[in-house]
């Protein structure tokens, strides 16, 4: 299946980089290049385009489709977490743009065997980096009933994850667990029916939860906001499209601490923690899909654009 992804939030994006035709830009989850194409649209041949992405199937449809853009758009296999290596060793200190868009992608979710849908029955992988070692299956059968219900509680805000941890156990005791199917059936089983019959389909917290702790979806952001922002130049915009409230409120908090970071006291008169405002809030409201692109794209109804630009 070809890598396949609709990208959410384009002109936002694109408008809200800034795209200069000498600039240089990364897209750090590049995927089938739906944002970097348009970047590199606008590049002139001194203009670069690095796109950063750990999935293979991303990595081999997005060269083909930036080919004819030569030089400008360079692509590397990576996670975005090394993005300060990966332009070190392309000879690169600071850049004019950063995207992220942390959404899975429409082709991680519509190709079965990668495990993300709880729509199919598949097994049970969700791994973002097929290189990786452990799957969801390891994970839902190995984790102790406590963890799993951390997990599923804290990641998937989900009502019932206490039952659904409890159940996953249960039943794995007496066959180990394989497909999203099966998940699938343990999750309704572990709620009431009205629950499972309201509105949205009842396991999708619970794979949301999964998918984000095997990933390592939260802490991989937590722990590259403060390097991207360092890359940027001054002026330079960091662009991130969220798809969920445990995403979305660590961009924001970050975004706030950089454009006042200040500790003193509210009652102080002057400043004397002497920390220096590295960034100024564009969006004080997230930006979110027209009904235009909700009509066109479902899957974009949970979207937020947030962009941060640098000052030194």
């Amino acid at each position: 299946m070809e890598f396949n992804h609709v990208s959410v939030l384009l002109d936002e994006c694109i408008e809200g980089l800034q795209v200069k035709p000498d600039g240089i830009y990364v897209d750090g989850t590049l995927g089938g290049a739906g944002h970097g194409y348009e970047v590199c649209r606008r590049l002139s041949e001194t203009g670069k385009l690095i796109g950063i992405d750990q999935d293979a199937a991303a990595i081999q449809t997005s060269t083909r489709r930036l080919r004819e853009f030569g030089s400008r758009a360079v692509v590397v296999k990576s996670n975005y977490l090394h993005m300060k290596q990966v332009l070190n060793g392309l000879g690169i200190d600071k850049v004019d743009g950063i995207l992220l868009d942390l959404g899975v992608s429409s082709y991680q979710l519509d190709t079965a065997d990668r495990g993300f849908s709880y729509q199919v029955d598949a097994p049970l992988d969700m791994r973002m980096d097929q290189n990786q070692t452990m799957t969801a299956r390891e994970l839902v059968n190995s984790y102790e009933e406590e963890k799993l219900y951390e997990i599923i509680k804290k990641y998937g805000e989900e009502r019932f994850a206490k039952s659904i941890a409890r159940n996953i156990v249960k039943k794995r005791q007496e066959k180990e667990i394989q497909t999203t199917g099966e998940l699938v059936e343990i999750i309704r089983a572990s709620m009431p029916a009205k629950a499972v019959n309201g509105k949205g389909h009842p396991a999708k917290r619970t794979f949301q939860a999964i998918r984000i702790e095997l990933n390592q979806e939260l802490t991989v952001l937590e722990r590259s906001l403060d390097d991207m922002v360092s890359l940027l130049k001054e002026g330079g915009r960091l662009c991130v499209i969220t798809f969920h409230s445990l995403e979305d409120r660590i961009v924001k908090n970050f975004f706030r601490q950089k454009e006042n970071p200040c500790t003193c006291p509210p009652n102080f008169p002057v400043c004397v923690c002497g920390k220096k405002q590295e960034g100024i809030v564009i969006t004080r409201k997230p930006i979110i899909p027209s009904r235009e692109e909700l009509e066109t794209n479902k899957r974009s109804k949970s979207a937020k654009l947030r962009i941060l630009e640098k000052k030194d």
